[in-house]
């Protein structure tokens, strides 16, 4: 046996030969994505499961919030047009909430589950938290910062996406 020879093969880090801070590096979205994707899977089934939600006028319903947010909003036209039919504004956004929530979580589509995630959030800071004061009380405009890295990045790891990306490099060999 040589002295100062390291002879096991096995390496202590996820990724083979990788050092620590490459591996750290490639699934550093992962915490986000998995409590972006869990935040909006939930927020929309709670709209989904609220039964005061999703109705025109009432306690907690969704026309009373948006009635109430309406002269406080950046833009007052945006929430107007809500106001035509607020009971499917709350389907699309539960909906939506739930799309952007499962695409993100499993990594499906996911820079446009991000992009759908990023749009819930601004138009949710211009008009639900527009007037927070001060701003970072609000939390929607955290949350959009929070969708941009997932946006530019996508699901790169751990993800339906990343899985189909393999499938179509091993078909790509294949052909060769």
């Amino acid at each position: 046996m040589t002295h100062g020879m390291h002879s096991d093969t096995h390496s202590p880090y996820l990724d083979g030969d990788r050092n620590w801070r490459d591996t750290a590096s490639r699934y550093a979205l992962l915490p986000l994505r998995v409590f972006l994707g869990v935040t909006f899977i939930y927020a929309g089934l709670d709209k989904l499961t609220d039964s005061a939600f999703m109705k025109v006028s009432g306690a907690g319903s969704v026309g009373d919030m948006m009635r109430a947010v309406r002269d406080s909003s950046a833009i007052p036209a945006m929430v107007d047009m809500a106001l035509e039919s607020p009971v499917a504004f709350g389907y699309a956004i539960a909906f939506g909430e739930l799309a952007v929530g499962i695409g993100t979580l499993i990594g499906l589509f996911a820079r446009l589950a991000a992009l759908g995630g990023a749009l819930i959030s601004l138009s949710l800071w211009l008009t639900v938290s527009w007037a927070s004061d001060p701003y970072y009380y609000g939390n929607d405009l955290a949350y959009l910062m929070a969708w941009l890295p997932l946006v530019l990045a996508g699901a790169p790891m751990l993800s339906v996406d990343a899985a189909l990306r393999g499938r179509r490099r091993q078909r790509a060999g294949g052909y060769r």
